[in-house]
Protein backbone atom coordinates (compact mmCIF):
# COMPACT_ATOMS: atom_id res chain seq x y z
CA UNK A 1 0.00 0.00 0.00
CA UNK A 2 1.34 3.18 -0.93
CA UNK A 3 2.35 6.13 2.06
CA UNK A 4 -0.20 8.92 1.35
CA UNK A 5 2.05 12.23 2.27
CA UNK A 6 0.12 14.84 3.88
CA UNK A 7 0.75 18.50 4.31
CA UNK A 8 -0.30 20.20 7.00
CA UNK A 9 -0.48 23.84 7.46
CA UNK A 10 -1.25 25.56 10.95
CA UNK A 11 -2.27 29.09 10.40
CA UNK A 12 -1.69 29.15 14.43
CA UNK A 13 2.20 28.99 13.64
CA UNK A 14 2.22 31.65 11.28
CA UNK A 15 0.63 34.17 13.72
CA UNK A 16 2.60 32.75 16.66
CA UNK A 17 5.77 33.74 15.15
CA UNK A 18 4.86 37.29 14.21
CA UNK A 19 3.12 38.17 17.64
CA UNK A 20 5.79 35.86 19.88
CA UNK A 21 8.31 38.55 19.19
CA UNK A 22 8.97 40.19 22.84
CA UNK A 23 7.69 43.57 21.74
CA UNK A 24 5.18 43.06 18.91
CA UNK A 25 1.85 42.48 21.23
CA UNK A 26 2.91 45.90 22.75
CA UNK A 27 3.23 47.94 19.71
CA UNK A 28 -0.13 46.73 18.17
CA UNK A 29 -2.00 47.63 21.64
CA UNK A 30 -0.14 50.93 21.85
CA UNK A 31 -0.59 52.01 18.35
CA UNK A 32 -4.25 51.09 18.72
CA UNK A 33 -4.70 52.70 21.98
CA UNK A 34 -3.55 55.74 19.81
CA UNK A 35 -4.85 55.00 16.34
CA UNK A 36 -1.97 57.29 15.09
CA UNK A 37 1.09 57.83 16.52
CA UNK A 38 4.63 58.81 16.22
CA UNK A 39 7.77 56.84 16.72
CA UNK A 40 9.39 59.34 19.61
CA UNK A 41 5.92 58.97 21.25
CA UNK A 42 5.33 55.71 21.04
CA UNK A 43 9.08 54.55 22.54
CA UNK A 44 8.07 57.14 25.33
CA UNK A 45 4.82 55.10 25.67
CA UNK A 46 7.11 51.38 25.46
CA UNK A 47 9.46 52.42 28.67
CA UNK A 48 12.58 50.34 27.98
CA UNK A 49 12.64 49.56 24.20
CA UNK A 50 15.37 50.72 22.46
CA UNK A 51 15.07 52.42 18.90
CA UNK A 52 16.74 49.58 17.32
CA UNK A 53 13.99 47.09 18.92
CA UNK A 54 11.09 49.54 18.19
CA UNK A 55 12.54 49.81 14.57
CA UNK A 56 12.72 46.33 13.78
CA UNK A 57 9.63 45.35 15.32
CA UNK A 58 7.67 48.56 13.31
CA UNK A 59 9.58 47.03 10.27
CA UNK A 60 8.37 43.22 11.01
CA UNK A 61 4.86 44.02 11.47
CA UNK A 62 4.91 46.24 8.52
CA UNK A 63 6.29 43.06 6.56
CA UNK A 64 3.45 41.11 8.35
CA UNK A 65 0.35 43.50 7.33
CA UNK A 66 -0.39 44.47 10.83
CA UNK A 67 0.14 48.26 10.99
CA UNK A 68 1.34 51.02 8.10
CA UNK A 69 3.60 53.84 8.00
CA UNK A 70 2.59 56.97 6.66
CA UNK A 71 5.06 59.89 5.88
CA UNK A 72 4.10 63.31 5.63
CA UNK A 73 5.90 65.46 3.44
CA UNK A 74 6.51 68.38 5.38
CA UNK A 75 9.21 70.52 6.10
CA UNK A 76 10.36 68.66 8.86
CA UNK A 77 8.85 65.01 7.54
CA UNK A 78 6.74 63.08 10.37
CA UNK A 79 6.22 59.77 9.92
CA UNK A 80 3.23 58.12 11.69
CA UNK A 81 2.14 54.37 12.25
CA UNK A 82 -1.31 53.24 12.18
CA UNK A 83 -2.91 49.59 12.23
CA UNK A 84 -4.06 48.20 9.08
CA UNK A 85 -7.33 46.52 9.36
CA UNK A 86 -5.78 43.02 10.34
CA UNK A 87 -3.88 45.08 12.88
CA UNK A 88 -7.26 46.35 14.01
CA UNK A 89 -8.47 43.23 14.30
CA UNK A 90 -5.85 41.59 15.81
CA UNK A 91 -5.83 44.59 18.51
CA UNK A 92 -9.14 43.90 19.13
CA UNK A 93 -8.25 39.93 19.79
CA UNK A 94 -5.25 41.02 22.38
CA UNK A 95 -7.64 43.07 24.38
CA UNK A 96 -9.08 40.52 26.48
CA UNK A 97 -5.56 38.95 26.87
CA UNK A 98 -4.12 41.80 27.90
CA UNK A 99 -6.89 42.31 30.63
CA UNK A 100 -6.25 38.74 31.56
CA UNK A 101 -2.81 39.25 32.14
CA UNK A 102 -3.34 42.53 34.18
CA UNK A 103 -6.11 40.73 36.05
CA UNK A 104 -3.22 38.62 37.63
CA UNK A 105 -0.68 40.97 37.58
CA UNK A 106 0.91 40.16 41.26
CA UNK A 107 1.47 36.58 39.60
CA UNK A 108 3.15 37.49 36.55
CA UNK A 109 4.28 40.84 36.44
CA UNK A 110 4.71 44.15 39.24
CA UNK A 111 5.20 46.60 36.63
CA UNK A 112 3.97 46.70 33.10
CA UNK A 113 4.20 49.57 30.53
CA UNK A 114 0.95 48.27 28.46
CA UNK A 115 -2.48 50.14 28.93
CA UNK A 116 -5.36 47.86 27.98
CA UNK A 117 -8.57 49.65 26.85
CA UNK A 118 -11.72 48.56 28.73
Amino acid sequence: MKKESIVLFCPLQGVIDIISKKWSLLVINEIGNHKSIRFNELRRELKGITAKSLTNTLNELQSNGLINRKIFDEKLPRIEYRLTDEGDRLYHLIIPLLQWAASRRGAVVTECSCKAKR
